[in-house]
């Protein structure tokens, strides 16, 4: 019986328990609400699917009289109570269970589960429970896959509790509070994730310090982000040949990257940002597999490794916040999977090449480069070649940590009310570039408005000059756009107007004189805006324009699509029309913060795409 994913509601029956012929019952992402029911007479049912719906109330103990049961799924509901090791021993056909996300849920902490067998158990997950303990009782078991993450797990697991887990493959215990782990559980652990708990000192200490207690050389996933280590990475890590996933990321770890990490043929995310790692980055990428690598907010200083050349599957390079000192590393420009390249706040100087081939650097998506010294007109060929910004249609390169991508983050700092405030977007949805704090010179390129996917640009504090051109006014994903504290003249173009998602303008601190543009958006924007240009005049500032300086009606650019649901979430939260702004912000900044809940994500990066993609259409359309 499959009945998942529709619009079913009330309580939960106990006949579809009573069907004799009944296997598999599945009736998960429902409005089912209430305690289920006791069942008076079990059938020979395997598999139960409840998952994702409003069920609350202990679960009944008829419930494990339910004897063929091979799969249960009870995830993501209300309830509450606590699971014994006798209640689950009935079961003695269970392979998968799944009880995650119910928060007041718990495991029993006694001991007596110690005379109790699993024998076909092989996946569990007590995610979001409210377990305090680890659970020995299920060390008997066959168990291969264990989920304790997000709970309230204290102080260690001791080298007792460890033992016995022979064919562990993968434990989660993150977002606990654990401040010691004695010893591996199980000698087949290929995946370990510890982040976001209380772990200090260095990494593995406590474990060298054993006898045999080194890691499975097996390890494909060591994830021990969000603690409070220190240290050098040790020399046992590069034993890991089958890593493919390393997180070390937000911990005080120091010293220097070691090299063996450039040599692992299956690591697609290496993720050390901030930390205190010091020196050059090794010069060690040889053909792999690398896809993230993530080493912002170090202390690392030199050139730019050139064997970053070789990492073909390169999707997301993050060095933001060092003291690295190069040109700009168009060497990168023929990796074909490029999209994220984050070098903000390092001393990168020098000019940007204006002679690189069409092909390349077009899947670019986010490009930040602010906070460096780089020098002359701003890249024309550059602009040219972004095609991920110009159409929104460009290929998704995704692979196996598609997850990586969807829930990794980047901001853009814009200013309101002479603050800066700093917006988080997921890049899965967001496209953005940054030229701010550096010496670029000369007059912006008309050639910028083709990036008509473009949501946040920022070019405030350079040197430039000549006035703003109209053809930004195509950019019509644009929601954020920074020009201050340049030397940008004569009037603001009415094709602004068309920028109808614009949330956040900042023309500050230049040169702009004549009337300000009225309609749309514009109306919406404080005197902030547009301070320092002693030559601007019109709402919303208190100079009066003289009637030969009326602004006039803006030239449309692109028929406004009332009916859009391209409606971003910084839409959404910045229109500004009156009282709505903070409240906005603050749902806009938890959603998408948190990356949760991630089909409301998903959502809208699939509206986003098929809207913007559909008015971009349209205005060829037009113009042909």
């Amino acid at each position: 019986m499959w009945l998942s994913n529709n619009l079913i509601s009330g309580g939960v029956p106990s006949w579809p328990f009573t069907l004799p012929s009944l296997q598999d019952l599945r009736l998960s992402y429902n409005k089912l609400i209430g305690p289920i029911d006791q069942i008076q007479t079990p059938n020979s049912v395997r598999y139960i699917d409840l998952s994702f719906n409003g069920i609350h109330g202990p679960i009944p103990i008829s419930f494990f009289d339910l004897v063929n049961l091979e799969e249960l799924d009870l995830s993501s509901n209300n309830l509450i109570g606590v699971i014994k090791p006798n209640m689950l021993a009935k079961l003695k056909n269970l392979a998968y269970l799944d009880l995650s996300n119910n928060i007041l849920l718990s495991l029993s902490s006694s001991g007596d589960g110690e005379n109790y067998s699993f024998p076909q158990l092989v996946k569990v997950s007590f995610s979001s429970c409210s377990i305090r303990q680890f659970p020995s009782f299920f060390r008997t078991s066959n168990l291969k896959d264990l989920d304790l993450s997000n709970n309230k797990i204290p102080g260690g697991i001791s080298k007792w509790e460890a033992e016995g887990w022979e064919r562990l493959i993968k434990l989660n215990l993150s977002y606990n509070f654990l401040t010691t782990l004695e010893q591996f559980p199980g000698k087949n652990l290929q995946v370990l994730d510890l982040e976001s708990n209380l772990l200090q000192g260095p990494i593995l200490s406590t474990w060298l310090n054993l006898q045999n207690p080194n890691p499975p050389p097996s390890f494909t996933e060591f994830l021990i982000s969000k603690n409070n280590l220190t240290g050098n990475i040790p020399p046992l890590i590069c034993n890991w040949s089958l890593l493919t996933r390393l997180d070390l990321s937000i911990n005080n770890l120091d010293g220097m990257i070691p090299e063996c990490l450039g040599h692992f043929s299956y690591l697609r995310y290496m993720n050390l940002e901030m930390n205190k790692f010091y020196g050059k980055i090794p010069d060690f990428f040889t053909d792999n597999r690398l896809s993230y690598l993530l080493l912002n907010d170090n202390q690392l200083e030199g050139l730019l490794p050139r064997s970053l050349a070789n990492c073909s599957f390169l999707v997301l390079l993050n060095l933001r916040n060092n003291k690295l000192n190069d040109t700009f590393p168009y060497w990168l420009a023929s990796l074909p999977m490029l999209q994220v390249l984050l070098l903000r706040n390092n001393s990168l100087h020098g000019r940007m090449p204006n002679s690189i081939a069409s092909s390349n650097f077009s899947t670019l998506r986010v490009v930040d480069l602010s906070h460096n010294e780089l020098t002359g007109p701003l890249p024309t060929k550059f602009f040219q070649n972004l095609r991920a910004m110009k159409d929104g249609t460009e290929k998704r390169f995704w692979n196996i940590y598609d997850r990586d991508f969807d829930y990794y983050y980047t901001s853009v700092n814009v200013t309101m009310k002479r603050s800066k405030i700093e917006l988080v977007k997921t890049l899965a949805i967001f496209r953005s570039m940054d030229f701010s704090n550096n010496l670029f010179c000369g007059q912006i390129p008309e050639e910028l408005g083709e990036l008509v996917s473009l949501q946040a640009l920022n070019l405030s504090n350079n040197n430039l000059t000549g006035p703003i051109p109209p053809s930004l006014g195509k950019m019509v994903a644009l929601e954020s756009l920074d020009l201050s504290s340049n030397m940008l003249g004569d009037r603001i173009p009415s094709q602004l107007t068309n920028l109808t998602f614009l949330a956040v303008l900042d023309l500050s601190q230049n040169d702009l004189v004549g009337p300000i543009p009225h309609g749309k958006q514009f109306d919406t924007f404080e005197n902030d805006s547009y301070s320092c240009n002693l030559g601007l005049c019109g709402f919303p500032l208190s100079k009066q324009c003289g009637n030969d300086e009326e602004p006039k009606p803006p030239v449309p650019m692109l028929e406004e699509d009332e009916g859009s649901e391209i409606a971003f979430i910084w839409k959404v939260a910045m229109m500004g029309y009156g009282c709505g702004v903070v409240l906005g912000l603050s749902m806009g900044y938890i959603v998408f913060s948190t990356g949760r809940p991630w089909w409301f994500v998903r959502m809208v990066e699939r509206n986003w795409q098929k809207n913007v993609t559909k008015r971009i259409r349209r205005n060829r359309g037009r113009r042909n």
